[in-house]
């Protein structure tokens, strides 16, 4: 049996007088492969802002290794080891490569040199070749790679993949879902917000979809596929 490493109880979030999520209960196992599904609007990433501290959810709580974290600010969030992924990479331009993890590096508690942590990190991306290059030089992919590489090199408990492989080819996708299983490996837990499905499905132990701000299927990914619910909420009536 698991530990849960996330736990949201009730969790809700208003904008005026738009409800954007909830109410929401939802427990993510210590080293699990969680994948979240929905169309655009569903209230994904308002849900993924109130796990890292971009939004403090109206109502409900949000305990990380049994901590109540509701009202923590994103940066102490990220010290305690959630990290995040963002679905457009923006690096540091007029860094290389390297540069571009020791700045966070920075604000982290390494033990060792933090220069071969970020070394080290980049090698597990794939980026060994590339320490030395400016950012701007990267291409689609060794832009996602860099992208992990930075949520990952302050050793987090959890990951936040948002749309990590959007606009990659079907190779790519191969590349960074093998980084993720690997990191998942090492006993990180991981959630995928993804709209490439056959990714989300080939990754996730389990998935939950959303609709209008509700949880309104969780399953496996066979379970998930065969869902009317999860059918009529992608293909309509």
């Amino acid at each position: 049996m698991r530990e849960t490493v996330l736990s949201l109880k009730g969790v809700e979030k208003v904008f005026g007088s738009f409800r954007a999520l909830g109410p929401v209960d939802l427990d993510i196992g210590d080293g699990e492969r969680l994948g979240i599904i929905g169309p655009n609007g569903a209230g994904k990433t308002t849900l993924i802002n109130c796990i890292t501290g971009v939004y403090r959810p109206d109502k409900g709580s949000v305990h990380f290794r049994g901590q109540d974290i509701s009202h923590l600010e994103a940066h102490k969030r990220a010290r305690l080891g959630i990290a995040r992924s963002f679905q457009i990479p923006r690096p540091f331009t007029g860094m290389t490569v390297l540069e571009n993890l020791l700045v966070p590096l920075d604000y982290c508690d390494v033990e060792g040199s933090k220069e071969q942590r970020a070394k080290s990190v980049l090698k597990s991306v794939g980026l060994s070749g590339r320490i030395s290059h400016p950012s701007e030089s990267l291409s689609q992919l060794e832009l996602r790679k860099l992208e992990l590489a930075r949520a990952l090199v302050g050793n987090p408990k959890l990951l936040i993949a948002d749309e990590a492989m959007a606009g990659l080819s079907e190779e790519e996708i191969d590349e960074v879902l093998s980084i993720l299983m690997k990191l998942n490996g090492q006993g990180v837990a991981v959630i995928m917000i993804e709209h490439i499905m056959h990714a989300v499905m080939r990754f996730s132990e389990r998935i939950v979809c959303f609709e209008t701000g509700q949880l309104v299927a969780a399953g496996t990914s066979k379970e998930i596929a065969e869902n009317p619910l999860v059918q009529k909420v992608y293909f309509g009536e």
